[in-house]
């Protein structure tokens, strides 16, 4: 036993180590941003740039939170964020449940075609969905924003492989009780899958408040825009002010890196759900 831990152990520390540089690969961004915005605005382009800035500010966020619009834009991106996380979830719990629970002709070639729909890139639809919101109106417009990324294949999958684990034996004894379909579904599914909900909630709100080339494309107008988008149009207006730019980014990124160290135990139950049968 001591032979093979001896043997192993070089292991551990080329994991170790593996490990390390790839965290700091990931951290050193997110620091470098935080310390670019809490510099001041004339420190920003100085070499070598200063990794512990000797004089903290908070003028960068006071100077982006004072631009016209940075309101409107997080109104614009907490609204869609919210209100398409919660129709994707009630789409895809139903849907998960029908290909989970029930069997009809075509089930599982109609499951299997619809989750082969995520091997196609969104860029190759672009063009037709963006037709398809122009002749209905939708251009500039909240339900133009929302409709696109009400249903997705990825929360189908995901709910019919959590829901397929719950016992069948409580749904037929719910069916015998005198619950019909609606109340099923209501009452002993909803409840029961509520980590599944969890984790497809969070990974919604998270993709729908990070998108950018969706929003960019829809709309026109400043006041329709959401947070990435104006972040984007404000960096072409002030190319050079780093600073500024990087309270903003800092500011986007905020709400994400909260909800990941709350709700952390539901994206690791994300990476395993459906992976055993109950």
């Amino acid at each position: 036993m001591l032979l093979d831990d001896k043997r192993t152990r070089p292991k551990h520390y080329v994991s170790l180590v593996f490990l390390l540089v790839a965290a700091s690969a990931a951290i050193i961004p997110l620091y470098w941003m935080l310390v670019t915005a809490v510099q001041q605005p004339t420190l920003t382009v100085t070499f070598p740039p200063e990794w512990f800035p000797s004089k903290p500010t908070w003028i960068n966020f006071e100077r982006f939170l004072a631009r016209p619009g940075v309101l409107r834009w997080t109104t614009n991106s907490l609204f869609v964020a919210l209100l398409v996380t919660g129709i994707q979830i009630m789409t895809s719990a139903m849907a998960g449940y029908a290909f989970a629970k029930k069997r009809f002709p075509g089930s599982n070639f109609l499951f299997y075609l619809y989750i082969a729909s995520m091997m196609v890139p969104g860029q190759v639809t672009l063009v037709p969905l963006f037709m398809v919101m122009n002749s209905f109106g939708l251009q500039d417009t909240y339900p133009g924003l929302i409709l696109p990324a009400i249903a997705g294949p990825f929360g189908v999958f995901l709910m019919k492989q959590f829901i397929s684990t719950l016992p069948t034996e409580l749904i037929e004894a719910a069916i015998i009780d005198g619950c019909g379909e609606v109340q099923t579904f209501g009452r002993i599914i909803l409840p029961l899958a509520k980590p599944g909900l969890a984790v497809l909630g969070i990974f919604t709100f998270m993709g729908q408040w990070n998108e950018f080339l969706w929003p960019l494309i829809i709309t026109n107008s400043a006041n329709m825009r959401t947070l990435p988008v104006g972040l984007a149009l404000l960096q072409e207006e002030l190319p050079m002010q780093y600073g500024l730019l990087m309270a903003g980014a800092t500011y986007a990124a905020v709400p994400m890196i909260v909800i990941f160290f709350m709700f952390q135990r539901y994206f690791l139950k994300g990476i395993t759900v459906g992976a055993l049968k109950g």
